[in-house]
């Protein structure tokens, strides 16, 4: 069975995606995250059609603290986040959670 991409965020961050082809997306207005966050983002969770959510990362300061948990540890469907806070160790945090290993790893005989 094939998953497919989920985004969750505003209306602006999703465009793009949309665009691009992802069919499964949460629109949730900047006016709306403190209310409404939480539950959209719980939803794709849960939703066993989806194998992974891209959210922004400024987005993670609205959650709460149990789905924000549940944000940080989750295998599947892996949580990826974008924008301005990521860094490089960020994403290198998410391919090693996502895929189990470290594929930025230097080799030690170097």
């Amino acid at each position: 069975m094939s998953q497919e991409i989920a985004v969750v965020g505003s209306p602006e961050f999703t465009t793009g995606f949309r665009l691009a082809g992802v069919r499964r997306f949460e629109n949730v207005p900047d006016d709306e995250k403190g209310t409404d966050l939480d539950d959209a983002v719980t939803d794709v969770l849960n939703d066993d059609d989806v194998g992974i959510v891209v959210m922004h990362d400024d987005d993670l300061e609205y959650l709460s603290r149990g789905v924000r948990q549940n944000v940080e540890t989750s295998v599947e469907p892996v949580v990826v986040t974008i924008g301005s806070g990521t860094g490089g160790g960020g994403l290198r945090d998410q391919i090693k959670r996502a895929i189990g290993i470290d594929l930025m790893e230097e080799d030690e005989e170097s």
